[in-house]
């Protein structure tokens, strides 16, 4: 082989090692696939599932007690200063700028795209967004479209309803479908491939909440569900309802203990895992420690 090519080919070699470096050192910062239990805060219990069937799959759940003293929640306020509804953050920025213990992502958004290259997409932190379905921060309405089901957030008490929130609701935000009703699945047609998801679920009583994130996208570590998967998940917890929030990058699940912020799942934001994507609004939930 010619000098000059074996420099072009060890210049390829280079730049190939570079650029795949920091993808392979992100995957390590991965949650491991190791199933865990633990209460993170009074009132508040994770449980992490690694599964190996129907693929390789990782879990992500928060059990919130609606009737523990000092549980409280935040959606996202609106923010029209730069002509929509809010301004797009990661769910780790929400967290750590409202000073929540506990944060997922919310509703869909407007306008949305995904892009094809690590800077290419909309919305970035600190862009305008409209939200998709209705919205509410602590008690104001900042995006009336009641088309979309939602939950709906009180004092001690959470609902998913299909015809928007009684008056006097604290929070709430809309998602795509609701999943489970009753404890059954309802999921009739589901044609939305292997995803991330992000779903809330409720008990009978509506004292019982559960946020629920599935990673997806990552071959051998998490592929992702159906939406008739996801709501069997939201089943097996014995679940009275679910609703689908934004899934796919989206998806994300943190904590904050006082010293900082942790993430719990695998983000997967164009592509990249543990990367986190601005969106529109989040489900934020403030809790006790847990007492020594």
């Amino acid at each position: 082989m010619p000098r000059h090519a074996k420099r072009v080919l060890i210049v390829l070699i280079l730049l190939t090692l570079v650029t795949s470096l920091p993808f392979v050192a992100v995957r390590l910062l991965r949650p491991p696939r190791t199933n865990r239990t633990a209460e993170l805060f009074q009132g508040v219990l994770y449980v992490r599932q690694a599964r190996t069937t129907p693929r390789p799959l990782m879990i992500h759940i928060i059990e919130i007690d609606l009737q523990t003293s000092g549980i409280d929640f935040l959606v996202t306020p609106g923010d029209s200063s730069k002509g929509l509804e809010v301004t797009a953050r990661t769910t780790s920025e929400f967290l750590e700028e409202f000073g929540a213990q506990v944060a997922i992502n919310g509703s869909f958004s407007v306008p949305f795209r995904a892009g094809s290259f690590l800077w290419d997409y909309y919305s970035h932190s600190g862009e305008p967004v409209d939200v998709t379905g209705l919205a509410t921060s602590n008690g104001e309405m900042y995006s009336d479209h009641k088309e979309w089901p939602v939950i709906c957030i009180t004092a001690g008490r959470a609902e998913i309803s299909q015809s928007g929130c009684l008056e006097g609701t604290s929070q709430a935000l809309a998602g795509s479908q609701i999943l489970v009703k009753d404890g059954e699945s309802v999921v009739q047609h589901d044609a939305g491939g292997l995803h991330p998801r992000t779903a809330v679920a409720v008990d009978e009583e509506g004292e019982t909440l559960w946020l629920i994130v599935v990673d997806g996208r990552q071959r051998s570590y998490s592929e992702g569900v159906t939406l008739e998967e996801l709501a069997g998940i939201a089943v097996e917890l014995e679940a009275d309802r679910a609703l689908n929030l934004d899934g796919g990058g989206s998806s994300t699940l943190v904590i904050s203990d006082g010293k900082g912020t942790s993430v719990l799942n695998s983000p997967i934001h164009t592509r990249v895992p543990m990367r986190q994507r601005p969106v529109a609004n989040h489900l934020g939930v403030y809790a006790q420690p847990i007492e020594e």
